[in-house]
């Protein structure tokens, strides 16, 4: 176990709906730009996953972690990722999660911890869909008939995360088991990407640029995230230099997830992540850099 600082929603910064206080709904910049609230530091404690794995699950905790080596090491090449890795992916989802009927690969981000990256680990603990987003997604992604009918399914957003080149020591990812949150955590943030030409074909991915600048002018929501607001009762887990041999289900949707419409008691909705600044980390440490794959999975129930 180990204590480190995490950072949250600022309380008084935000509001879960535009008031005359807060005129305009909280956003935040894709690229790291900035964002429209403050972020409040407090200190957590953070429990190793290592040797208990079993003990956690997506439907349970809202994550799980598993040993499986990639052909893909470099992550250098955007094509290479969506040609190779990608299949990859979806094996191992299919391998590990019951049930699988059909994948849906829309996204990858590569991160690096150089000063030239254009993404950078994320230090706010957040989740990367809101409902409202993940159906979104659906739409977008899959032809209307098809995706109007596994909408009427149950369908998840499950990022596959895994450390590139060396073991993910510096700022490595830290997980909130679902267990431990309550729907009040839970604030829409949207999320502001930099608008798109005529011409864009509107995928966003290999497309990574360094922010515009610091206010909104050239931004347009795009997407809704979930910001955490405080809770003492959250929990956090971290998989201790995690290794490029292993990956982590990061669950980030569920339809259905308890308290959801026709959800089930039990199953976590999401898990909300965050990078951060493990103590403990030897100062010769090689900068973290990682890769995570946005999945849609449907089921056949």
């Amino acid at each position: 176990m180990t204590t480190a600082t995490f950072k949250y929603l600022g309380p008084n910064t935000y509001d879960p709906s535009p008031s005359a206080v807060f005129p305009q709904k909280a956003w935040t910049k894709v690229d790291g730009g900035g964002h429209s609230f403050t972020l409040a530091d407090y200190p957590r404690p953070v429990l190793n996953l290592r040797g208990q794995e079993d003990n956690f699950h997506t439907d349970l905790s809202g994550f799980s972690v598993h040993h499986a080596p990639a052909t893909e090491k470099e992550f250098t090449s955007d094509s290479a990722i969506r040609s190779g890795y990608y299949a990859e992916v979806e094996q191992l989802l299919r391998a590990k999660l019951a049930g699988v009927k059909k994948v849906v690969i829309f996204d990858h981000t590569v991160r690096r911890r150089q000063k030239d990256s254009p993404r950078q680990p994320v230090q706010q603990v957040h989740i990367d869909q809101t409902p409202n987003a993940a159906a979104v997604r659906v739409r977008r992604h899959l032809p209307a008939e098809e995706a109007e009918e596994l909408l009427k399914g149950r369908y998840q957003i499950i990022n596959v995360w895994r450390s590139i080149g060396h073991a993910a020591s510096d700022f490595p990812l830290a997980v909130v088991d679902w267990r431990t949150m309550a729907p009040t955590d839970l604030i829409k943030v949207d999320l502001l990407y930099p608008k798109r030409e005529a011409t864009d074909d509107g995928d966003d991915r290999g497309k990574e640029a360094l922010p515009i600048g610091e206010g909104t002018e050239g931004y347009e929501p795009r997407g809704e995230t979930y910001g955490i607001a405080p809770n003492e009762k959250h929990k956090f887990y971290y998989y201790k230099d995690m290794t490029p041999e292993e990956a982590m289900f990061l669950k980030i949707y569920d339809s259905r997830g308890q308290g959801l419409p026709g959800g089930k008691e039990g199953v976590a909705v999401g898990s909300a992540h965050t990078a951060f600044i493990d103590p403990a980390t030897p100062k010769e440490a090689k900068g973290r850099q990682s890769v995570e794959v946005r999945c849609l999975v449907f089921y056949d129930d």
